[in-house]
């Protein structure tokens, strides 16, 4: 039997000011890269095409290193993966000509874990107030949690009033008992806590964390997808995760830790060569679709020892014999997730693909024909300044992590527990000081 006990919780955010501009740093840390955006966000009238969207985004400086010291997310070497993060967030500042202090970073290890969790409270008055909704809220997400795991997001689903569910916003209804479906996201505490430690290292303190399938969701989904049910798979280096959004929320996330550098092992082991040239010749040469054409068309493969052997010519078939039993698995996989998750019929025929692995040619084909939906290749949307280079499906999670902060209010409520709340290092000083900032 699993142990339970008292819930930890993640970091929260602050909510965005509503009235004047901010600037925002945000960090993706990934298996393949780690990128870090500087941007400003200004408030403006709500978008009626991208949900949830309070403030313009304006990438102010961009930083992009490869990543080290990470396999599937995990952190392996800390002196490696912290140099990475260093790097990244060294240009940044640069273009930004900005100090960065403190950043939203992404987890995509931990194993993260999604369940849906109800609580119900009875009304202090005869209709709703925002006090019933903060004590309901912290009803739901001060639930037990396996031990060794923090509380990531813990969000509003749906509210109940008297038993009559779908309510968005209860506010001023009356009734007698208050009620709430919540997603509940949790990780193990060991693999997060290693990957802030790395962050802390570069004196830099982290602002919150986000799942990186909420994030690629954020970024990538328009509002009639997310009100009439998608899924959102973002293929990544060493993970692909997926999140699903059913009427405007997100219901159901999780991580497989399986993704596009594993297409790159299977090649340079079976055509012999280095990573660094699997790599070119995936993204150059590659492909998920078998064409008649393959087996005359020739590739050079660099061979392991670029001084001593020559390059060998293989055919485009080989290598697409190579790829596509990996895609097929991973997309496999994915199929397989969604339907235990139980949502798999809330999502209807609607799948978005996203993250770099995404991009390999004939992905978007072989995944219709596999996940037997409609699918699309989706890429960041509301965002200027990026650069060229930072506008593909790539970069979902890193502009993800800059719209966080304004649906960050729906978690916005303090845990009874607060003794139990994730903390390295706060002190009533910084906590004053937060307040001060806050304030004025």
């Amino acid at each position: 039997m699993t142990r339970r006990n008292a819930p930890i919780y993640l970091p929260r955010m602050r909510p965005l000011p509503a009235r004047r501009a901010v600037v925002v740093s945000v960090l993706d840390i990934g298996s393949t890269k780690v990128c870090c955006l500087i941007a400003k966000l200004s408030p403006r009238t709500d978008d009626c095409v991208l949900p949830g969207r309070t403030h313009s985004i304006e990438v102010l400086g961009y930083g992009y290193q490869r990543s080290r010291g990470l396999k599937s997310g995990v952190v392996v070497d800390m002196d490696e993966a912290e140099q990475a993060i260093r790097l990244a967030v060294d240009a940044a500042e640069r273009m930004a000509g900005v100090t960065v202090e403190s950043l939203i970073t992404n987890v995509t290890c931990g194993r993260l874990h999604s369940e849906i969790i109800t609580a119900t409270v009875g009304l202090a008055g005869d209709d709703v107030c925002e006090a019933d909704i903060q004590r309901v809220l912290a009803a739901g997400s001060a639930h037990t949690v396996a031990e060794g795991r923090a509380v990531m997001h813990a969000l509003p689903i749906a509210y109940t009033l008297d038993g009559n569910r779908g309510m968005r916003d209860p506010r001023g209804m009356l009734g007698e008992r208050l009620g709430v479906d919540m997603q509940v996201v949790t990780a193990e505490i060991a693999p997060v806590r290693n990957l802030e430690l790395c962050i802390n290292r570069g004196h830099l303190a982290v602002e919150t964390m986000v799942a990186t399938p909420f994030a690629s969701g954020l970024s990538t989904l328009v509002e009639d997808e997310t009100e009439l049910g998608v899924a959102c798979v973002d293929m990544g280096g060493g993970t692909t995760t997926i999140s699903v959004f059913v009427e405007g929320q997100m219901v159901h996330a999780d991580a497989i830790a399986v993704g596009g550098h594993h297409v790159t092992m299977d090649i340079a082991r079976a055509l012999s060569t280095r990573l660094v040239d699997a790599e070119r010749i995936k993204t150059l040469q590659g492909s998920a679709l078998p064409s008649q054409s393959d087996e005359r068309d020739m590739i050079s493969v660099p061979p392991v020892d670029v001084e001593s052997d020559l390059p060998r010519q293989v055919s485009r078939a080989a290598l697409t014999r190579v790829v596509v039993p990996r895609v097929e698995e991973i997309l496999e996989l994915v199929r397989d997730r969604l339907a235990a998750s139980g949502f798999a019929g809330r999502v209807g025929k609607r799948i978005v693909l996203t993250g770099g692995a995404s991009q390999l040619t004939g992905l978007t084909e072989v995944a219709r024909r596999v996940l037997g939906r409609q699918v699309r290749l989706g890429r960041p949307l509301g965002v200027a300044g990026l650069p060229e280079a930072a506008k593909g499906p790539a970069f979902a999670a890193a502009v993800g992590l800059l719209i966080y902060p304004q649906v960050a209010q729906v978690e916005q409520f303090e845990p009874r527990n607060i003794a139990s709340r994730w903390s390295f290092g706060s002190s009533t000083l910084a906590r004053v000081g937060n307040w001060i900032r806050d304030s004025f």
